[in-house]
C-alpha cells in the first residue's frame, strides 16, 4: 500500500502573535521525565456526501491552522534545558511555524475499512515519526493523506511535554472550528502552567510517593527492553464483560467499572503471559484528569498536561495469585487516592526530586480509556473523524500502554462492545471481528501465552 509523501509546508501564524523572543515556563506535570515523548495518533475522516468534491482539506486544515496558532503560538516553539535543575522550557522565537505534509493514497479509504483493521505498517506511513533530532524543535508536526475517494487521514504527532490527550483535543477542536467558518476560537487557550500547576512554597510532600515512584538519576524512561515491541488487538463483546462484572460481583460483593474489571484481567494476564519472575515488582498504571480535582479548578482553556498518573505496586508472584476480583479491588480501591492533597503532593515531589531522576521504574503496565476523549468533535468541515487510532507505545512509564478504543463508525456490525488495542513484543495477528477492541503492546514471549489467557477470558475460565 503505496503512500505518496510530499515535502513538508511550514505554517505560519496568519499574524505574528509576538514581536520578540521569548521563554515560557511550564508546569511539573508538564516536565514529569515521562512526557519527554511525542504522543502519535491519526484520524480518519470519511467523504462526505455534501462537501463540494474540489475541496482539499489540506487547504482548509492549513489556513485554519495557520489562524488557530496566533493563540496556541508555543506549537511554534522548542524546548530546551533550564540551567540549574535540567527541567525543560518552552523557547519561542519570532518566526517560527508547524510542518504539514501532505500526502496521497491512489484507493478509497473504505478499502482498509477506514484504518479500523488496517495493516500497522500503513498505519505508521500516516502519521509523522520525528527523530531524536527534530523531537525537541517540531512539536507539533501534521500530515494530510488525501484517498482517492475523497476521504482523508489526519496523523499528528505532539510532544508529550506540551499537552496531554484532553489538551491536544482542545486545540484540535479549535483548528476544526475555524475549518468550518468561526472567526475565532470559542474557548481562549490558557497557559500560567507554572501558576496554575506550580510547586507550594514551602513544598510539602504529604502522600507517600516513595510508595509508588523510584529515584535514580540514571534510569531513563522507556528504554528498559530490547526486545521489539508490536501490538495485539483484542475483541470483547458487551456480552462476555457483563458476564465478567457479575461474576466478580458475585465473588467480591461490589460492582466494578469497565476500566477497573477488564484492566485487572488484562494486566493478570499479561504479567503471566510475559514469565516475570515472581519476586519482581509489577505495576498497574493509569492517568487521572486532575482538572476538577484542584481548587480552584482548571480554567476550560488550559491546554497543558492536566492529569496525574496513579500506580498500584505488587510483586508478579502476588498479583498471579490473588483472585481476579481482588486484583480488580485494588484498582478500585486505587481511585480514593484521587485528591487534591495527591496532585500537590505528586507536584511537590517533583519539585523536591526531579535531579536524583523520579521514574515508575521497570514492568510498568500502562492502561487508558479513548472511549470518552471527544475525538469525535474534530470536525473540519466534513464531519467527525469515524476512525481514531493511538500509534504511540510509550505512556506514564510504560514501554507496553493498553488502550481502550471505540470502534470505526463506518465499521457494520461492531457497535456490541469496544475495542482494546495492546502492544506487544512479537508480531501479532489480528484479533476477532466481533464486540469492541483493545490494544496492547506486549513482549516477544508472551504472545502466544497472553492470547491463552484470553482463551479463558472467552470460556468463563476465570478462577
Amino acid at each position: 500500500m503505496a503512500v505518496e509523501i510530499s515535502p513538508p509546508t511550514t505554517v505560519y501564524p496568519s499574524h505574528p502573535p509576538f514581536t520578540a523572543d521569548h521563554t515560557l515556563p511550564l508546569s511539573h506535570l508538564d516536565t514529569d521525565r515521562n512526557m519527554n515523548v511525542p504522543f502519535r495518533y491519526v484520524r480518519a475522516y470519511a467523504p462526505a456526501a455534501n462537501h463540494h468534491q474540489h475541496t482539499d482539506p489540506f487547504d482548509v486544515i492549513t489556513a485554519a491552522l495557520s489562524t488557530a496558532l496566533v493563540k496556541y503560538y508555543p506549537y511554534t516553539g522548542s524546548l530546551r534545558r533550564r540551567d540549574g535543575d535540567g527541567r525543560f522550557e518552552l523557547h519561542c522565537a519570532v518566526g517560527g511555524g508547524v510542518p504539514v505534509i501532505p500526502a496521497t493514497v491512489n484507493f478509497p479509504l473504505s478499502s482498509v475499512n477506514y484504518l479500523d483493521d488496517a495493516d500497522e505498517e500503513f498505519i505508521e506511513l500516516l502519521v509523522p515519526n520525528p527523530d531524536q533530532k527534530t523531537l525537541l524543535t517540531d512539536l507539533l508536526i501534521l500530515q494530510v493523506t488525501r484517498f482517492s475517494c475523497g476521504g482523508y487521514t489526519l496523523g499528528a504527532s505532539v510532544h508529550h511535554v506540551l499537552c496531554d490527550g484532553l489538551g491536544a483535543t482542545l486545540f484540535f477542536n479549535a483548528v476544526a472550528e475555524l475549518a468550518r467558518g468561526a472567526v475565532q476560537c470559542s474557548v481562549e487557550p490558557v497557559w500560567e502552567r507554572s501558576k496554575l500547576l506550580g510547586p507550594r512554597e514551602p513544598a510539602l510532600v504529604e502522600f507517600p510517593m516513595v510508595d509508588f515512584l523510584s529515584l535514580d538519576k540514571d534510569f531513563v524512561p522507556y528504554t528498559e527492553l530490547n526486545e521489539k515491541v508490536v501490538r495485539e488487538c483484542v475483541h470483547v463483546t458487551d456480552e462476555r464483560l457483563d458476564r465478567f462484572k457479575i461474576f466478580l460481583q458475585q465473588k467480591s460483593g461490589l460492582s466494578f467499572t469497565t476500566f477497573e474489571a477488564l484492566g485487572a484481567f488484562l494486566w493478570q494476564a499479561r504479567v503471566k503471559a510475559s514469565k516475570i519472575p515472581r519476586d519482581e515488582e509489577v505495576k498497574y498504571a493509569y492517568a487521572v484528569n486532575i482538572r476538577r480535582v484542584v481548587k480552584p479548578a482548571l480554567p476550560p482553556g488550559y491546554w497543558g498536561n492536566g492529569c496525574v498518573p496513579m500506580y498500584i505496586r505488587i510483586t508478579a508472584g502476588e498479583l498471579i495469585d490473588k483472585p481476579i476480583w481482588e486484583t480488580a479491588e485494588l484498582i478500585k480501591k486505587s481511585k480514593r487516592n484521587v485528591s487534591e492533597e495527591y496532585v500537590r503532593s505528586f507536584i511537590d515531589f517533583q519539585e523536591l526530586n526531579y535531579k536524583k531522576g523520579i521514574n515508575a521504574g521497570r514492568n510498568v503496565s500502562a492502561f487508558t480509556d479513548w472511549r470518552h476523549l471527544g475525538h469525535s468533535t474534530v470536525d473540519f468541515g466534513w464531519g467527525g473523524p469515524v476512525t481514531v487510532l493511538p500509534l504511540s507505545r510509550n505512556l506514564i512509564g510504560s514501554v507496553e500502554p493498553c488502550f481502550f478504543l471505540p470502534y470505526s463508525e463506518a465499521s457494520q456490525g461492531k457497535k456490541d462492545g469496544f475495542k482494546v488495542l495492546l502492544y506487544l513484543r512479537a508480531k501479532a495477528s489480528q484479533g476477532k471481528k466481533d464486540g469492541f477492541k483493545v490494544l496492547l503492546y506486549l513482549r516477544a514471549k508472551a504472545v502466544v501465552s497472553f492470547r491463552e489467557e484470553m482463551n479463558k477470558f472467552d470460556n468463563m475460565e476465570y478462577v
